[in-house]
């Protein structure tokens, strides 16, 4: 009724009286649904009616905090201040604004000097703890969080930060000993169950972790989290029909989700149905078109099937998403030498290259099929970068000596031919398959039977 009088008063510019408590209720009504204009409206009626009301001014205060007008709120505590001295809304107020300047320790030096006139420390508590985690004190927030625990057992979002305390400084048995003493005193608690599985598989001890999330769905059947941790893990097990039972339901659950359909679709391909891992992957892209991750997955199957103008069509599709991702230009290159579009997949290596994927493969392949276009002087560039960037490397040195030879230029293709054999004899090979001619070439013959000798 009260919020029915206040926007009607509102519409009609009349102006209603409420008393201080009402007002409190309009405020924290619009401030808890977003409507942070009417919430103003709300204070500015509240205090031209209630001028001392100290709860009114507080709400000010914080309105003044989500709008980053600190001096302001700190203006205001200080007259609240002089009225209230032993105000707790008062030090909680300060302590928010340092810690929103960053101040975390003058922060906790506030909260602790509110404990003295709280009724319920829990709260400030939490906000200590918080404040610590801020500066990456993680002993002094988890003992501060545990204190919020042993008043309210189903203090979850205190056990979540107590475990990722313990995550953040890698302790994970710590973690696991914390978990089961809790366990102990509420055993039908599926978030510490979960949490539990999640430390045992951090340490890849994947059984007992498999256990902590049997418990964590048999408490609570509806658990989504529990059946996702589940299924991973028993995909470390090499587990993948189960793996794909607790992924599909999830699905019944909740809405369906890309990421669960992509996770059911590498099952699949673990367990060789490349065709099933098609239909999933397929699910998952149509959940969410913009998953460039799932017309990978997409691609490389159809790939493997040597299905390639469906790869070339889906890995088009992952570029349109993300053209900067230099694996997705390296996977376009290789279906292009598959169809003979050999000139685009040069314009691909180049764009890997370009992209900061200076991976030796990507400068061979590109070399290689240069050398396939009759670009040599192009393939010489390529592979006089690539040995800039790796030393001793006998792909690069066959390759320079075979350019070289094509080039005219005897002496340098003698001199990398004698680096190449120095480095891997036996990698010889290289000259006969990507220049037969000069493979054949007597000097060519003649260094090789040398080195064949010295070995």
């Amino acid at each position: 009724m009260s919020l029915s009088r206040f926007e009607s008063m509102l519409k009609t510019n009349n102006v209603y009286f409420f008393d201080a408590g009402e007002f409190e209720y309009i405020i924290q009504h619009y401030l808890n649904v977003g409507k942070h204009s009417l919430a103003k409206k709300a204070i500015k009626l509240g205090l031209e009616q209630h001028p001392d009301s100290v709860s009114l001014k507080l709400l000010k205060i914080e309105i003044y905090v989500f709008d980053g007008n600190f001096d302001k709120a700190i203006n205001l505590l200080s007259q609240i201040e002089v009225i209230a001295p032993n105000n707790d809304e008062v030090y909680i107020q300060k302590a928010i604004i340092l810690s929103k300047r960053k101040k975390h320790k003058e922060a906790i030096s506030i909260l602790k000097k509110s404990l003295d006139f709280v009724e319920d420390p829990v709260d400030v508590w939490a906000m200590i703890g918080m404040e610590y985690l801020y500066m990456d004190d993680y002993i002094n927030a988890r003992q501060n969080f545990a204190k919020c625990i042993a008043i309210d057992f189903e203090d979850y979002s205190s056990l979540y930060n107590i475990v990722y305390c313990f995550e953040m400084e890698e302790n994970y048995e710590e973690s696991i000993l914390f978990l089961l003493s809790y366990i102990e005193k509420n055993p039908y608690c599926e978030v510490a169950w979960h949490q539990l599985g999640k430390q045992y598989f951090e340490l890849q001890n994947f059984e007992e972790a498999l256990k902590a999330f049997d418990y964590a769905v048999i408490v609570d059947e509806t658990f989504i989290g529990g059946y996702l941790e589940k299924a991973k893990t028993l995909e470390q097990l090499d587990r993948y029909e189960e793996a794909i039972e607790n992924y599909l339901i999830t699905l019944e659950l909740d809405d369906p989700t890309a990421y669960a359909y992509v996770r059911v679709g590498e099952c699949y391909e673990q367990l060789h149905d490349k065709e099933s891992a098609a239909i999933y992957y397929n699910k998952a892209v149509y959940e969410d078109p913009l998953l460039d991750r799932g017309w990978l997955l997409l691609t490389n199957v159809y790939y493997e099937a040597k299905n390639y103008q469906k790869a070339i069509y889906y890995i088009n599709k992952a570029i349109q998403i993300d053209d900067s991702n230099p694996i997705y230009w390296r996977k376009y290159a290789e279906i292009n030498i598959k169809l003979n579009f050999y000139e685009e997949s040069v314009k691909a290596f180049k764009n890997c290259i370009a992209l900061e994927d200076k991976e030796i493969e990507i400068y061979i392949a590109l070399a290689d099929v240069l050398l396939f276009l009759g670009d040599f002087d192009d393939a010489l560039v390529i592979m006089a970068k690539a040995r800039l960037l790796y030393k001793n490397f006998a792909e690069i040195e066959y390759r320079l000596c075979g350019l070289f030879m094509i080039s005219g230029k005897e002496s340098l293709s003698i001199k990398h031919l004698k680096s190449a054999l120095l480095i891997d004899y036996n990698s010889k090979t290289i000259l006969k398959e990507l220049f037969p001619s000069v493979s054949s070439n007597i000097l060519i013959e003649e260094t090789i039977f040398k080195f064949k000798s010295i070995i």
